[in-house]
């Protein structure tokens, strides 16, 4: 069906630029009901009885078109918030910019918007919207949405699918395009930069030069959008399964910089440990994401901050003790980067254990290996370790020690420990205190027992 749908478009090329949406029948489509979340066709449902129109709009019909299975569903409609919240006794109008309505449908959480309209929006003298209520028909909101390929309808009467923009077109050819002028897209809202980069990674779609081009030019328009949203933004960019493609075009249109600044420092100084140890966070993100394995922010953030903590903190330490040199180093780079993006503390709290878990994960004499291991943040620790070794850092085989040591019995444990000390370079972080000679007759270098 994918592919009578491109062929379709193939002999329609010119049709997306016509006067009025492309229509797509039943037929010419391969989007099926059954791919659709209940809640969504019941919220259209009653929407479409309650005499609005309703249609399922953006990514939603974009990955359906694609073949995919989305799992999240939003819902376009001529009706107000203050209507929609009528039909819906779970309805919550949010937001300020822009107001949307959440209705919780049994565990879905439906997003339903109201069309926006055409008219000058208060903005900053920097371009930004301060403020976007104006409501409108299905055709002006498809023009006021951000790429061609989030600008697709499909409705429940005929079971068709809309396209004013070109989205079909550009599906076809697997391109990323803003809709309208590029550089004023971004002003009024800098967060999509990072979306396109976002989705030309989910996809695998290429960013079409002229949306691309701005991006050099009003990157820096990101420093400001207030650190909590960006620290959302952060999260969509790396926990979506393309964090590794994603951090590459953060690097390549030079965004990185602008979400954290001492990271992008240190790599653009050419450090490839720093620069293998994010990307192999990154790929085993990617991994842990398509498995549907848990992943925590923290993880993601100690690997982006580490390398500046790293640095500040060997130039600390020649003034002060390792311990506090690090804890300051930890407590300057967190101190900058929340003024870019914050970090909740549900997350600042296990980041800040990582780190220092990886100075205590060297220090295993005694019964100091049993403790770390019942520690709650060891295991991301241990994974931590293993991936600044994948990144050829070199730490004297830690990582391969503490791969055995979880693996055999306590015996073999113990004597794993007890043969710490005659093992090439352990003990060098231990120093030994240089005892005083006693008052004696002896001669220099001759000292009791």
């Amino acid at each position: 069906m994918l592919k009578r749908l491109f062929k379709l478009l193939s002999s329609r090329a010119t049709s997306a630029v016509q006067d009025g949406p492309l229509v797509l029948p039943r037929d010419q489509h391969n989007i099926s009901r059954r791919d659709i979340s209940p809640g969504a066709l019941k919220i259209m449902r009653i929407l479409r009885d309650g005499g609005y129109e309703a249609y399922l709009v953006g990514g939603g019909v974009r990955d359906l078109l694609l073949g995919g299975h989305p799992k999240d569903f939003d819902v376009g409609t001529n009706a107000k918030p203050e209507q929609i919240k009528r039909l819906f006794r779970s309805a919550r109008i949010i937001g300020r910019r822009f107001q949307i309505v959440h209705v919780r449908m049994g565990r879905e959480l439906i997003e339903v918007t109201t069309f926006r309209g055409h008219h000058n929006a208060e903005r900053t003298d920097e371009g930004m919207l301060l403020r976007d209520n104006v409501y409108g028909d299905m055709e002006s909101d498809a023009m006021r949405r951000d790429f061609t390929i989030n600008a697709l309808y499909y409705s429940l009467d005929g079971f068709t699918v809309h396209d004013y923009t070109g989205g079909l077109r550009d599906l076809k050819n697997r391109t990323l395009r803003i809709i309208g002028d590029p550089e004023t897209r971004y002003k009024e809202d800098p967060v999509r930069m990072l979306r396109a980069v976002r989705f030309a990674a989910k996809l695998g779609f290429s960013i079409e030069p002229k949306t691309a081009e701005p991006i050099f030019e009003v990157g820096e328009m990101l420093r400001n959008i207030p650190p909590a949203r960006l620290f959302e933004e952060v999260l969509k960019l790396f926990m979506n399964g393309s964090a590794t493609a994603t951090f590459q075009l953060l690097q390549e249109y030079q965004l990185l910089g602008h979400l954290f600044p001492g990271t992008d420092e240190v790599l653009q100084s050419g450090d490839l440990h720093a620069q293998g140890l994010i990307e192999a966070t990154m790929t085993n993100t990617d991994k842990r994401i398509r498995a549907s394995k848990p992943v925590t922010p923290a993880f993601i953030y100690a690997a982006l901050l580490w390398p500046p903590v790293q640095i500040r903190e060997r130039e600390l330490a020649e003034q002060m003790p390792p311990n506090i040199a690090h804890n300051q180093a930890a407590q300057e780079v967190i101190g900058q980067q929340l003024a870019h993006t914050s970090i909740p503390k549900r997350f600042l709290i296990p980041m800040r254990d990582i780190w220092d878990l990886q100075h205590r994960l060297a220090k295993r004499h005694g019964q100091r290996a049993w403790r770390l291991m019942d520690h709650m943040r060891f295991r991301a620790a241990y994974d931590f370790v293993l991936m600044r070794e994948a990144s050829g850092e070199k730490l004297d085989g830690l990582g391969d020690w503490w791969t055995k040591f979880q693996a055999v019995d306590d015996e073999e444990r113990q004597r794993m420990v007890n043969n710490l000390g005659r093992e090439p370079g352990a003990g060098r972080n231990k120093r030994r205190r240089r005892r005083k000679p006693r008052r004696s007759d002896t001669t220099p270098g001759e000292q009791d027992s």
